[in-house]
């Protein structure tokens, strides 16, 4: 969109159309912030993995949304975000705001790249999202009535994606959230097999959970023409970071917003209730 005023922060959401950068979007939007969206079909088109669109992407933008593709865990992240954030202060930028993993180490590594990069920063780490088993990998596991995963059993504090929206939001708009770090959860810890259970209350049918092996989800995946590297960071994540080092909730909602995070029952009602599930829609679909 064209930036009318001037006085106001130019903000660039990578990721714009993805499940947390197309709520930051639009929540900057809607309050009248002047938003660029990255991502490949935009109207200035952003692409992580083509270092000549970012200088385009990053001309006469004040802050970004910084959420990396498909993940900081993946190999060579570190040296994106490096490369991306020496770009960005030479286009004049003066915040970031990084969605970062819990958890994992890569992540961290790139969270001490951001604190570095000589520019404000606030980072954003968040367990997994509530909105996978509905916008992401899990759906067609609903949707076809049974969720197959490894490691079932270890309680994960799911996030709310709009959690994380608000609080990514806050941070590039108020005052206050320089240098902070907001570790995101839920209010309490599920396990998988619990929250498809929570799922198929809201949905009023049945969804069996079946408890598989590291190596037979792998082959699923893979049988399914999931691409390789997909395949590759779900494996590192349920194979190793899914291993209950992040069981416990944390307060960064309460700290960055002052209100409670939200539950994932709350979630699993206002899915059913969009649709997000039904199986007509996506046969059409």
């Amino acid at each position: 969109m064209t930036f009318h005023d001037a006085n106001q922060p130019r903000i660039l959401v990578t990721g714009g159309t993805g499940k947390t950068g197309g709520r930051v979007a639009a929540r900057l939007q809607q309050a009248g912030h002047p938003v660029r969206i990255g991502s490949r079909t935009a109207e200035i088109p952003f692409d992580w993995t083509d270092r000549n669109t970012w200088s385009a992407a990053l001309a006469g933008i004040d802050s970004v949304y910084l959420a990396f593709q498909p993940d900081l865990a993946v190999p060579g992240a570190p040296d994106v975000i490096q490369a991306f954030s020496v770009a960005a202060k030479r286009s004049g930028v003066r915040k970031l705001v990084l969605l970062s993993g819990r958890g994992e180490p890569e992540a961290v590594e790139c969270e001490e790249i951001v604190r570095h990069s000589g520019l404000d920063w606030t980072i954003v780490r968040c367990s997994f999202f509530a909105q996978n088993f509905s916008e992401g990998a899990f759906t067609d596991y609903i949707l076809a009535g049974q969720v197959a995963l490894p490691n079932g059993d270890v309680p994960e504090p799911f996030v709310h994606a709009d959690d994380i929206a608000d609080v990514a939001v806050a941070a590039l708009t108020e005052a206050g959230h320089t240098g902070e770090l907001y570790e995101l959860t839920g209010p309490r810890a599920l396990s998988f097999a619990q929250a498809t259970a929570e799922i198929a209350e809201a949905l009023g049918r049945e969804i069996a959970y079946i408890p598989i092996t590291r190596t037979e989800f792998v082959g699923g995946l893979t049988e399914y023409q999931v691409p390789a590297d997909v395949v590759s960071l779900l494996d590192y994540l349920f194979g190793t970071i899914l291993d209950g080092r992040n069981s416990a909730t944390t307060d960064g909602v309460q700290r960055a917003l002052g209100r409670a995070p939200k539950d994932f029952r709350d979630y699993a009602a206002e899915a059913a209730a969009s649709g997000a599930w039904s199986v007509e829609e996506a046969a059409v679909n």
